[in-house]
């Protein structure tokens, strides 16, 4: 059985997945992840760190977050409980939607994820209480080589399906970009 359906977006590279669920009266069986399935997107690079993180008020934002090269990820999102708008932003110098951004609901009901490479910037807003995501990462995390995008910046235009209630102080302060912010190269 076919466990995915990958789905290209608008951003080269960007996946989101269909995970397929198998099922009886009892209940159902999903797959989250396959290094076998999921290797060509993995570019041969193995699963480092599974994160999980709950986010318990409606309206509040994580992110945009990403990792410099060479400490660069390539990421597997899921939301495994409440709803998410989940944000992916074009880092890449050379790509040619350079600052582009994409979005997808994912929740715990759509058995939906995104498949993000090396180069883009990730967040998401809470669209219910309690969500809870999970993370499957190729690299370690590095503190040094941590970036980040504001997600309230104009030169993004992000329109978000609902007031932003909360964010951390961190996510608050991140700069707006400025002319001299050339992305990265990989």
């Amino acid at each position: 059985m076919n466990f995915f359906i990958l789905h290209p977006t608008p951003l080269n590279g960007l996946q989101t997945i269909e995970r397929r669920p198998t099922g009886d009266s009892r209940g159902f069986l999903e797959r989250l992840f396959c290094q076998e399935t999921l290797n060509s997107f993995l570019q041969g690079k193995t699963i480092r760190q599974i994160n999980r993180t709950l986010t318990q008020k409606k309206g509040t934002v994580r992110g945009l977050h990403f990792q410099y090269p060479p400490h660069a990820e390539t990421k597997i999102v899921s939301c495994i409980k409440g709803q998410v708008w989940d944000v992916v932003v074009d880092l890449r110098r050379s790509s040619s939607t350079f600052l582009q951004h994409h979005a997808v609901l994912l929740s715990g009901d759509n058995h939906k994820s995104y498949l993000i490479p090396e180069g883009f910037a990730h967040g998401f807003l809470t669209l219910s209480p309690d969500c809870e995501m999970l993370y499957f990462h190729t690299a370690d995390y590095n503190t040094e080589a941590e970036g980040a995008l504001n997600p309230l910046d104009p030169r993004l235009a992000i329109s978000w399906p609902e007031p932003i209630i909360e964010r951390s102080e961190r996510d608050t302060n991140h700069p707006m970009l400025t002319d001299d912010f050339h992305g990265m190269d990989l």
